[in-house]
């Protein structure tokens, strides 16, 4: 079979490996699409990943294959999904059932093997059926869909909003995209979106942004401030950028919720007046992980994937191009060349060239 290993930085090349064998407990699922994540971005052009050869991707889906020997709620044809975290399940972390927070889990795709090949074998237990109404290509945006909805119902969003509640997304990436609709379909009633791209924000309006503000506008400040004077009551902040980091804590009403959702990507410097805005409006900050709660993998899943069958979660604007898997490295260095307007899927089994 066919797979897109790295060797070294900037070495991703797609070449034969062993197809893979079901161990008792685990899934053979022969892959459809997996995504280009952005935090595979330094360890193929960086070359940061944990180890040489690997095989990354952990946003993927597909067919089941073949399954092992004790595995009884999967069967070959069945449409697949799967979280990609493997928790230890012994720490107290786990125990809590803060799967995200496992100190010492694997990860498909960063640690163990990833779904940038034909097949892959994985834990039943992280297996998830795709239902009719969700197609394959929707269901490789699933673990993204997750983060999102993390975030979101870590800050209680799915319990505490109410209506007349103003809600900001700052970042109109992957994630802030889903994180906008993921909120709509949470039940949110105006949610303003924030971003410098207007390609972007033109997207989040079609998806249901009340209002999209061009962060690099000369009248930025004067918009936001008469268009919501007393500032936002949730703010969801998904870009990792310290501009947007800043605007999150500055643009949050008095004792509102800001949650941060979005990896950081270099320094934050907070001037006084910048973090006093903490002190003096009584906000409650808090920062999301990945996408996983008790009972394992957690609500989030369940629900996400019942928001990419509903409708409201869409993903294809979100989507930039399929790409066949003998390109991934073609993939990366558009990516690198800024010639990307979204994510890519890279499609498995066919030919290397």
């Amino acid at each position: 079979m066919k797979a897109a290993v790295l060797h070294a930085k900037n070495d991703l090349r797609c070449e034969e490996v062993e197809k893979p064998v079901p161990q008792p407990d685990e899934v053979l699922v022969k892959i459809r699409y997996c995504g280009i994540c952005g935090s595979d971005m330094p360890r193929v052009l960086q070359g940061t990943a944990h180890y040489f050869p690997i095989i990354l991707g952990h946003e993927f889906s597909g067919v089941v294959e073949a399954v092992g020997a004790d595995v009884e709620d999967f069967k070959p044809g069945d449409r697949v999904s799967a979280a990609p975290l493997v928790p230890c399940g012994e720490c107290e972390d786990c125990k809590n059932g803060w799967y995200s927070l496992c100190k010492n889990y694997d990860f498909i795709g960063s640690r163990l093997p990833g779904a940038w090949q034909d097949y892959l074998c994985v834990p039943a237990r992280n297996v998830l059926h795709v239902p009719d109404d969700v197609s394959l290509e929707q269901a490789a945006f699933l673990e993204p869909a997750t983060v999102a909805l993390h975030g979101l119902m870590l800050m209680g969003f799915d319990k505490d909003y109410s209506p007349e509640q103003r809600v900001a997304v700052f970042g109109m990436g992957t994630i802030g995209l889903l994180t906008l609709q993921c909120a709509k379909y949470l039940g949110a009633q105006e949610v303003d979106v924030f971003d410098i791209d207007e390609a972007k924000l033109a997207i989040a309006k079609e998806y249901g942004a009340s209002r999209a503000f061009n962060t690099a506008a000369e009248d930025f400040d004067a918009q936001v401030k008469a268009a919501c004077p007393r500032g936002y009551d949730w703010v969801f902040e998904a870009a990792g950028f310290p501009a947007t980091e800043i605007m999150s804590l500055k643009y949050a009403g008095n004792r509102s919720r800001v949650m941060f959702i979005g990896t950081p990507s270099r320094p934050v410097t907070l001037q006084p007046a910048e973090f006093e805005y903490i002190n003096r409006k009584e906000l409650l900050v808090s920062g999301s992980w990945m996408s996983y709660s008790a009972h394992w993998p957690g609500r989030e899943w369940h629900v996400a994937l019942q928001a990419l069958g509903s409708g409201v979660v869409q993903t294809e604007k979100l989507l930039d191009s399929i790409v066949p898997l003998s390109q991934a490295y073609k993939a990366f260095k558009r990516i690198e060349n800024r010639e990307v307007s979204g994510k890519i899927l890279l499609e498995a089994n066919e030919k290397c060239n």
